[in-house]
C-alpha cells in the first residue's frame, strides 16, 4: 500500500507536467485545427533557459530560495514565449492558406531546426543540474519504506494549479479568451465581427509556449537534466496525452496527461520500465478504438 501511494504521487506530479505541455497542443489545435509540432522543443528550449538563468544566479551567489525560483520561472517563460511568437510568424501564419499538409510539413521543420539550433549553441551532452529544491514531508511509513512528498513534486502540483487557474480564468473571463474562442467557433466570422484573429492567434502561441516553459522548467529541476532531443520524446507524450483527453479539450489535456504520467510511472514501478512508453501508448490506441474523440472530446457536427 505504502509503495503504490509513493508512485501515485510520483505518478502526479509527472502527469501534471504532461498536462501543461498538452494544454499547448490543444490549445492551439482549437484555434487554427492544426498540430504544433514544434512545441515540445519549445518546452526543450524553455528548459534550456531556465538551466542557464539558474547558472548565471548560482555564479552571482542569488541563486536560493522560493524567490529565485520565481524568478527562473519568469526568465524561462518570456523568453520561450519569443520563441513561440517566433514559431507562428516563420512557420505557421505565412502558410495559414495554404492547403493544411504544408503548416505541418512546416512544422516538424521548424522542430528540427530548434534541435539543431540548441545542440550547435549548448552542446550534444546531456546538461546535469544539481538539486535545487531538496527535502520534503514525511507521510506514512511501512516498515523502512517511507512515503514521501518532497517539496519539488508539491512545487510542481502548485505550480500546475496556480498556472492552470489562471489561464482559465483568462479564457473564460477575458475579452482574450472571448476572442479565442470566438476563433475557434469560426475564424472567418470572427474576423468579420471585428476580432484581430493574427494578433489572437499569436498570444495563443504566446500562452502555449510560456505554460511549455513552465514545463520545462519544472522537468529540469525535478529530473536534473536537459539534452537538446529530450523536446522529442516528451512532446510526442503530451500530444499523446491531449488526443488522449481529447484534442481540443482543455481538461481533457490536463486529465490525459495524469493519466499517462500515472501509466508510465505504475508500469515502471510493477512491471519493465523498457515497456513503460509501449504501456501508454497502448492504452491510448484502445481508448481510441472505444472512444474516438477522446475521453472529453466533443463530437463535431459537420452541418451540410
Amino acid at each position: 500500500m505504502a509503495y503504490a501511494l509513493q508512485q501515485l504521487i510520483n505518478g502526479i506530479s509527472l502527469g501534471m507536467i504532461y498536462g501543461l505541455i498538452a494544454v499547448g497542443y490543444t490549445m492551439v489545435y482549437g484555434i487554427i485545427g492544426m498540430i504544433n509540432f514544434a512545441h515540445g522543443d519549445i518546452f526543450m528550449v524553455g528548459a534550456f533557459v531556465a538551466l542557464i538563468a539558474i547558472t548565471l544566479l548560482t555564479s552571482s551567489d542569488l541563486m536560493g530560495g522560493p524567490a529565485a525560483i520565481i524568478l527562473v520561472l519568469a526568465i524561462s517563460m518570456v523568453f520561450t514565449a519569443l520563441y513561440g511568437w517566433t514559431v507562428e510568424r516563420v512557420a505557421y501564419r505565412p502558410l495559414r492558406g495554404s492547403f493544411r499538409l504544408a503548416p505541418l510539413i512546416s512544422a516538424i521543420g521548424m522542430s528540427i531546426v530548434l534541435q539543431n539550433f540548441v545542440q550547435v549553441s549548448q552542446g550534444a551532452r546531456v546538461k546535469p543540474l544539481e538539486p535545487q529544491v531538496q527535502g520534503g514531508i514525511e507521510l506514512m511509513r511501512d516498515g523502512n519504506f517511507v512515503v514521501q512528498l518532497s517539496y519539488m513534486q508539491m512545487l510542481i502540483i502548485g505550480s500546475t494549479l496556480a498556472v492552470l487557474a489562471v489561464f482559465t480564468w483568462l479564457v473564460t473571463q477575458t475579452a482574450l479568451g472571448r476572442a479565442m474562442r470566438a476563433c475557434e467557433q469560426d475564424r472567418r466570422m470572427a474576423s468579420l465581427l471585428g476580432i484581430n484573429t493574427d494578433r489572437t492567434i499569436s498570444l495563443a502561441f504566446v500562452i502555449g509556449a510560456s505554460l511549455a516553459a513552465v514545463a520545462g522548467t519544472l522537468y529540469l529541476l525535478r529530473y536534473g537534466i536537459a539534452d537538446f532531443f529530450m523536446g522529442f520524446i516528451v512532446g510526442v507524450k503530451a500530444f499523446t496525452a491531449a488526443v488522449l483527453g481529447g484534442i481540443g479539450s482543455l481538461p481533457g489535456a490536463v486529465l490525459g496527461g495524469l493519466l499517462i504520467g500515472l501509466i508510465e510511472t505504475f508500469w515502471s514501478a510493477y512491471f519493465s520500465v523498457q515497456y513503460k512508453d509501449v504501456a501508454a501508448f497502448s492504452i491510448l490506441v484502445l481508448t481510441l478504438i472505444f472512444l474516438p474523440t477522446g475521453l472529453l472530446g466533443r463530437q463535431e457536427v459537420e452541418k451540410v
